[in-house]
């Protein structure tokens, strides 16, 4: 087993071990599912062994959220928003390890691993001050004498089923809010990153016991598909958060709204950099790589279309082909590497896969496009020259693949980005203020995310994060996201 190694040694120091319970039930560490590996995709190797929860651990763990859930609910919220505090310095004390811990199970390189830990961090930072912000109105009557308030109470319980590619930063989006607004919070982590599920619990688990608060505030499983699919059937979620690909998130809205209850769907994106003809050049270059690169292509704000001023279009690509060839892919461990490994080794025969439905579809390879020969997932960066008409185009192809087309005019750049069934993030490179108001405007981009001279993806916590269309519709993390975490109430 992996977990001998001496490069894995800190993670005993996350309450990890070589064999590990994978659900946290009613206060308590068990699962009496199957028993799984979990896989270092930079080499394909073993890191420990996980036993995953049950449908029985599910239940009994959703039998005791219910009833801690109308105690957590009375606790005021200043106080909930302190006990979330508490849980923010308990992962800055961890931050380098889970931060490690976060590449070596999920693959993104080191700085982007301790990034994600952070992230949730300054969402801890932020849902303290919400909880003193959770403020109703008062609305003008109609009646003489009378007044109209409106008050936001807690929902209950909210499920959170998370992806692979941010194993802990989503939860955080949603649980750090979902806490402050009165929540208990069920959460679902990736089947293939238990151990940074496990991690992150614990912690959380460590602050409840500390404040002599129940365990079931926080429940927690490591599972596949049967568990997802019990928390969208599970009347007492009152909301369910789901991060994944469309096709799946469309399944999981079903199932809610067929019982009436609330979804809220972060989806696929198929995201554009349009770069206009005045637009700082080098800037755009440079946003760009760490766009489609980021990650290794595998986050769902990568940018996959480049959309380039027919003007300016050799110029952009050849300064793009030329820092395509300083990117420096390996270890995501290691100091120096920009691009590690895609997740699994399905992730690999799908880029196998959609470089040939690339060049089939007039495709044109212009760098990268073949897998790197190692122990690992490792694939070339690549960057297609091709069609926006093309049927790959509007799809997702979760790898470091970027799409490089031409356009002649603002309106059909617009276009170009708008015509994909993705709508999430979007960003345009240009120095003319007409320009920018078009592109933010009722005319412009119809994502979800509409930056200017910043790349698609690094969305900062302040903001609502979301995206329209088949992204989904949900928003998570900041501005007014916590009305989707309460119920309103009129009188």
């Amino acid at each position: 087993m992996g977990f001998e190694r001496k490069e894995y040694g800190f993670l005993s120091e996350i309450g990890l071990s070589s064999s590990n319970l994978g659900c946290f039930v009613n206060g308590t560490w068990k699962g009496s599912g199957p028993v799984v590996s979990t896989v270092n995709p930079a080499n394909n190797q073993n890191i420990a062994e996980v036993r995953e929860a049950s449908i029985q651990d599910y239940e009994e763990g959703m039998q005791a959220c219910s009833e801690v859930a109308k105690i957590w609910m009375q606790v005021p919220a200043p106080k909930r928003g302190d006990i979330v505090r508490q849980i923010g310095d308990a992962l800055r004390t961890k931050l380098q390890q889970l931060g490690r811990l976060v590449s070596l199970e999920m693959g993104k390189i080191l700085p982007e691993g301790i990034g994600e830990v952070q992230e949730i961090i300054d969402m801890c930072d932020f849902a303290v001050g919400l909880s003193r912000q959770l403020n109703g109105s008062i609305i003008p009557s109609e009646r003489p004498n009378h007044m109209m308030l409106e008050m936001w109470n807690p929902l209950g319980i909210v499920g959170v089923i998370t992806a692979f590619n941010f194993p802990c930063a989503v939860l955080g989006w949603n649980a750090c809010i979902a806490l402050v607004c009165g929540n208990c919070v069920v959460w679902k982590g990736s089947p293939t990153t238990p151990l940074v599920t496990i991690a992150m619990t614990k912690l959380v688990a460590g602050v409840l016991e500390k404040n002599n608060l129940p365990g079931a505030i926080f429940t927690s499983f490591c599972g596949g598909a049967e568990i997802g699919e019990a928390i969208a059937k599970d009347r007492r979620i009152a909301l369910v958060s789901f991060t994944g690909s469309s096709k799946v998130g469309l399944k999981v809205q079903q199932t809610v709204n067929e019982r009436f209850g609330k979804c809220l769907l972060e989806l696929s994106g198929n995201n554009a950099i349009i770069v206009m003809d005045d637009a700082d050049i080098k800037l755009a270059v440079r946003s760009v790589l760490f766009a489609a690169v980021g990650t290794a292509g595998q986050r769902c704000t990568t940018c996959r279309r480049l959309l380039l001023h027919e003007s300016i279009y050799q110029t952009v690509l050849d300064q793009l082909l030329d820092v395509y060839k300083q990117v420096k892919v390996g270890d995501p461990l290691e100091k120096g590497t920009l691009l590690g490994p895609l997740h699994t080794s399905s992730s690999r025969k799908n880029f196998e896969k959609g470089i040939e439905i690339i060049k089939s579809q007039r495709g044109k390879i212009l760098t990268g496009g073949g897998l790197i020969e190692s122990e690992g997932n490792f694939v070339q960066p690549t960057i297609v020259e091709i069609s926006p008409t093309a049927d790959v185009v509007k799809e997702e192809l979760f790898a470091p693949v970027l799409y490089v087309m031409k356009f002649n005019t603002l309106k059909e750049a617009i276009e170009i980005n708008n015509s994909v069934p993705q709508g999430l993030s979007s960003s345009i490179f240009t120095r003319k203020p007409e320009i920018i108001f078009k592109w933010i405007g009722p005319q412009g981009s119809d994502c979800g995310i509409v930056n200017v001279n910043i790349p698609t993806n690094g969305a900062e916590i302040g903001g609502a994060f979301g995206g329209e269309k088949a992204t989904g519709g949900g928003r998570e993390a900041g501005s007014d996201s916590w009305k989707q975490y309460m119920r309103r109430s009129t009188w």
